[in-house]
């Protein structure tokens, strides 16, 4: 199988992202590939109520805040954005699922997401993973808080990974 030359990275603004941008950055670095880290947003009460009341002005706001919270966990994971490592952050107004897979759009491309979160917001970020389980055209990592990851290749496999030292 040919190595890939992107790692996407679902970033999500939770104490969790450290865990999953660390183990995509020493996927990136083994692969020799380009870590593109991607959070996505939506306007504040939905796209609906923001094409009915538009205000570019806010809109540029909540993209700023997003990039801020992306920044912050690179800040809390790596101290910064690693040096000698590509990196190519990507803010997207959208759901995050679809937007994660809008990007992580090539066969050969890594996309890597957290699972196995809890408390109130599970639901929402199991959906993401499970979206992008059953719909990407690429290989899906899974970073689950206590256990080994896995690997979900389009086509129905499965695959344990070793944890990177």
């Amino acid at each position: 199988m040919a190595e890939s030359t992107r790692v996407i990275v679902g970033v999500s603004g939770s104490r969790r992202d450290a865990a999953v941008l660390q183990r995509a950055a020493a996927e990136a670095a083994r692969r020799g590939a380009e870590l593109v880290p991607v959070i996505a947003w939506t306007p504040v009460g939905g796209e609906p109520a923001y094409r009915a009341h538009p205000c570019p002005p806010l809109a540029a706001a909540w993209h700023q805040a997003a990039r801020n919270r992306l920044d912050k966990a690179f800040g809390e994971a790596f101290g910064g954005y690693p040096a000698g490592l590509p990196v190519s952050p990507v803010v997207i107004r959208g759901a995050a699922g679809p937007a994660l897979l809008q990007i992580a759009d090539r066969p050969d491309d890594l996309l890597v997401v957290g699972a196995g979160r809890r408390g109130p917001l599970r639901p929402l970020f199991a959906r993401v993973t499970r979206h992008c389980l059953a719909r990407a055209r690429c290989t899906v990592l899974t970073v689950p808080a206590d256990a080994r990851p896995t690997t979900h290749h389009p086509r129905g496999g499965r695959a344990e990974l070793a944890m990177a030292a």
